[in-house]
């Protein structure tokens, strides 16, 4: 049996022992020539499951080429020009895939062989450019040189393969102009000049959606293009006419599906981001644009573009609150709901819009476009929350339970609106303790009851009692007896502590905990039961200096208790310094530590202030920073030099957080308010 020209009957007379797999543990080389025969055999019944093997067996894990991909390469470019072949495009893919990775690699060893045979196999790879199949010619663009590919843009014809070889070009001519700017690449400027020409020459004259594709490769050369040409990007992206025509031309190579004109909405607005003024704008004229054509997809583009902006920079919110505002009553139960989401991390500013809100607390709209967990009601609920508006408190442990009440797992998408945690949601409501309380322990009991055993609610219900503190009294019988359970005795301790004097008769049953999952914790329950109780005698103090001084244990926990004892730990403050002074982690603790027992604020401050002054850098340890102030706030004075660059740092327009979905804004607010009580110091 022959295959384009090679007999596939040479495939057993290759020598597979000589070479290997990339993971021969676990695929051995005979794998090879099996998926080979198999791919060969099926012929137009083959598939792109039948290709699996090789992408199993050809690469090694962590880059670079093992010696059985240069003896698969003739009879894979084979099978690739076979044009009966059904899996063809996956095995240009394949093809692409593999060269990628060995132009990364380089020519050494086994790629010096693989390149051999690559230039062996040179006129059957450039055939498949003009190979009938536009989705051929469109997979094996991965496979061209620079020449090749530009060559081949003067060939083509078909739409939904020259969009994709007009980004090709513009990729290849950006890595062109970079090699031309440090002198490595002899003759790039002509290459990178002509695709310039053409980019410039379908902006002027074709079609409006590969205009839209020449303005994103242009991006790539100048990335104030967009900024140039947002009037023509605007009226693409908003007309009507146009929109079906992305999903039928906007195919990339390496990609299964195409792109909508939402898709390449949201690419577009991202491309404009070093320039925020112009990209909120851009993000509010979309929204008008949208607005006039009643268009719910591009709705969805622009609050999902808002939210970017929004998690990312201050400022925004200004330009986000009354475009979120005017979508509230949307028809499309996605846009409302993202739109609520909006409303809800703009608190206390969407304030005037409470009573909109609180008309959807009922909205039983769900999104089944991007698949935001909840419902239009439960973001609205907590909207009116954060707005401290008691409309939000009916239902709102029910609604904050709902997706675990089944099940114990949820999925979500870094950075992407979604639903808050139930404990971030309750912790800030302590003062409304007497309304939730009874619904939050219905659902611990619940729970038990389908259960058996305390769940993913009583690791929330601990989250909550330790922030309500005295508020949280009622729910002593049930977490007390936590103090046997290794999941949560740590917790519990804290919980005891934080209600105070109410809890004070517990003391004897936290002398007498042994804290499970912390065995050495013995030190803290002493600790706790003198903070409850008083009258100590001695021993949690020094249990405490003995955690502290123990080397095999990290000292930080047993540190930050001791400052509880004050001046009575003076024996321990040799070993704070210590801390202080050469620890990797854990200063700004040691810190603050010393100034409790000696009463000498002056190397304490030196500490706070030099974790402050970092933060007019680039540091980004949002921690430390947290610590520091309230350590300044402890203390009740604040350095001139920390002063200063606490102003610089609130002065910044961007988050104060590492995270970049709702705890973006979340932490943001909690450090500002903090930054503010230490700037009021005196």
């Amino acid at each position: 049996m022959a295959v384009a020209g090679i007999s596939v009957e040479a495939v057993d007379a290759v020598d597979w022992s000589r070479f290997a797999t990339g993971v021969p543990e676990h695929h051995p080389v005979k794998e090879v020539p099996r998926a080979l025969h198999s791919l060969a055999r099926r012929g137009p019944g083959a598939t792109e499951e039948d290709c699996y093997p090789l992408y199993s067996c050809l690469f090694v894990p962590g880059g670079g080429l093992p010696s059985a991909a240069a003896a698969a390469l003739p009879f894979l470019t084979a099978l690739a020009c076979d044009r009966t072949n059904g899996a063809r495009v996956t095995l240009v893919e394949l093809l692409g895939a593999l060269h990628g990775v060995a132009c990364e690699a380089g020519g050494q060893g086994t790629h010096e062989v693989w390149w051999e045979e690559w230039r062996r196999q040179g006129d059957r790879v450039t055939a498949l450019l003009a190979d009938p199949a536009p989705s051929v010619r469109r997979a094996a663009l991965l496979l061209a040189d620079d020449d090749a590919l530009l060559e081949r843009w003067h060939a083509e014809t078909d739409p939904a393969v020259r969009l994709p070889l007009l980004l090709a070009l513009s990729s290849r001519a950006t890595t062109a102009a970079r090699a031309a700017e440090t002198g490595s690449a002899c003759g790039r400027h002509r290459f990178t000049g002509a695709v310039e020409a053409v980019l410039s020459r379908v902006l002027r004259d074709d079609e409006p959606v590969l205009r839209v594709a020449a303005v994103i490769a242009q991006a790539s050369l100048d990335r104030d293009a967009p900024l140039r040409h947002t009037d023509l990007l605007l009226d693409v992206l908003a007309d009507p006419d146009v929109r079906p025509r992305f999903e039928r031309i906007w195919w990339l190579p390496d990609v299964e599906i195409p792109y909508t004109r939402d898709d390449v909405a949201a690419w577009v607005s991202g491309l404009l981001d070093h320039v925020p003024p112009a990209a909120l704008s851009f993000v509010t004229r979309l929204a008008e644009a949208a607005e006039r054509t009643e268009d719910d997809g591009l709705r969805r583009v622009v609050l999902d573009e808002a939210w970017r902006h929004l998690v990312l920079r201050r400022s925004a919110a200004e330009t986000v609150l009354p475009l979120a505002a005017r979508l509230l009553d949307c028809a499309d139960d996605c846009v409302r709901l993202k739109a609520a989401h909006l409303l809800a991390m703009l608190a206390p500013d969407s304030g005037p819009y409470a009573d909109r809100l609180a008309a959807l607390l009922d909205d039983p709209g769900t999104d089944e476009i991007s698949w935001i967990e909840g419902t239009v009601g439960d973001f609205a609920r907590w909207a009116l929350v954060r707005l401290g508006d008691p409309r939000g408190l009916p239902g709102l442990v029910e609604s904050l339970w709902a997706p675990y009440r089944e099940q114990y797992g949820r999925s979500w998408v870094g950075g992407d609106p979604r639903r808050p945690e139930m404990h971030e949601v309750l912790e800030p409501l302590g003062d409304h303790a007497g309304v939730l309380l009874p619904a939050l322990l219905e659902e611990v009991r619940q729970d038990h009851e389908r259960h058996g055993d305390h769940g993913e609610i009583m690791g929330a219900l601990l989250h909550v009692a330790e922030k309500w503190g005295p508020n949280a009294l009622p729910v002593l019988p049930v977490v007390l007896p936590l103090l046997k359970d290794t999941r949560y005795s740590w917790r519990v301790v804290d919980v005891l502590v934080a209600m105070g004097p109410g809890a004070a008769s517990t003391a004897a049953a936290l002398r007498d905990a042994v804290v499970l999952d912390h065995p050495g914790g013995s030190h803290r329950t002493a600790w706790a039961a003198w903070r409850m109780a008083g009258g100590d005698d001695g021993t949690a103090l020094r249990l405490m200096g003995e955690a502290v001084h123990d080397e095999q244990a990290s000292p930080y926990g047993p540190v930050r208790l001791l400052s509880d004892f004050g001046p009575a730990a003076a024996a321990y403050a040799g070993r704070v310094r210590e801390i202080m002074e050469n620890a990797k982690y854990g200063q700004v603790t040691a810190a603050v530590t010393l100034w409790a027992i000696t009463g000498d604020p002056s190397a304490t401050l030196a500490v706070l202030e030099q974790v402050v002054v970092r933060f007019t850098g680039d540091d980004d340890h949002y921690g430390d920073l947290s610590e520091a102030l309230q350590g300044f706030l402890r203390i009740g004075t604040v350095t001139p030099a920390a002063r200063r660059a606490l102003r610089l740092v609130a002065a910044r327009d961007l988050r104060l957080s590492n995270d970049r979905d709702y705890r973006a804004i979340l932490d943001d607010q909690e450090l500002r308010s903090a930054i503010d009580a230490v700037l009021a110091l005196p």
